[in-house]
């Protein structure tokens, strides 16, 4: 087990991120002795295993309480840790709402981007689904026209935002598509950003550029799958 611990743990700090389907990782998600070490092994450096159980990544992210011993020197980064404009951390902010919000109310309904809309009686059993089955891109064409004006400039956005965001692992940029990035469901706070969204400006920012996200916050369950479903997807 010694091996494996050093193994995992110099791969996250490495990587930052590995995808949860990893065999050592998917060991630290249903091992609870594996898990503690590791965990151990990371609050020595200030560091924590950042786990969604939706997300199809785990990442090794900071303490709460290192944030400021590491980040407040520079003023700069107070608003984000990743060094984000505010500019930037909007545009993360509305991608994040127009690629998770919709992913999540699939998974929650076991429903995937192939259903047909009809109900399917079996739909509660079926384990939560990740990745490109349930969580769809967004037309880069599109993204630019709708939100560019507001966010600095079509230009600004194409040319240095978005590649900004891809470069951090928030997005994937493939011919033209916006896509999930591995960090982007597992470092923004789901329980957090969902109903501050559906149920603050942001809403009727997004509804007026022609991307309406849900009137109500269907969502309370989706902060965590019975721990049943969670064991079945990771053994």
């Amino acid at each position: 087990m010694e091996h494996e611990l050093k193994s995992l743990t110099a791969r996250l700090l490495a990587n930052r991120w590995l995808p949860r389907n990893d065999r050592l990782v998917r060991r630290a998600l249903v091992d609870e002795s594996f898990r503690v070490e590791l965990d151990h092994r990371l609050a020595a450096v200030g560091l924590q295993l950042q786990d969604n159980p939706y997300a199809g990544h785990v990442a090794a992210a900071l303490a709460p309480e290192m944030l400021e011993p590491v980040f407040g020197v520079k003023r700069e980064y107070a608003a984000s840790n990743a060094g984000l404009t505010r500019d930037e951390i909007a545009l993360l902010v509305v991608v994040w709402a127009l690629i998770v919000l919709p992913k999540r109310e699939r998974q929650v309904t076991r429903r995937e981007l192939a259903d047909d809309g009809q109900r399917d009686m079996f739909g509660a059993d079926k384990p939560v689904a990740r990745g490109d089955s349930v969580s769809a891109g967004l037309s880069e064409a599109s993204l630019i026209a709708d939100f560019g004006p507001l966010l600095g400039g079509k230009t600004k956005v194409r040319n240095f935002m978005l590649g900004k965001l891809a470069r951090l692992g928030f997005i994937e940029r493939r011919n033209g598509v916006v896509y999930e990035g591995p960090l982007l469901d597992v470092a923004l706070d789901y329980r957090v950003l969902a109903d501050r969204i559906i149920h603050g400006t942001l809403a009727d920012v997004l509804t007026r550029a022609g991307h309406p996200v849900p009137a109500t916050n269907a969502f309370d369950r989706a902060d965590m799958p019975p721990d049943s479903d969670r064991d079945e997807e990771d053994r």
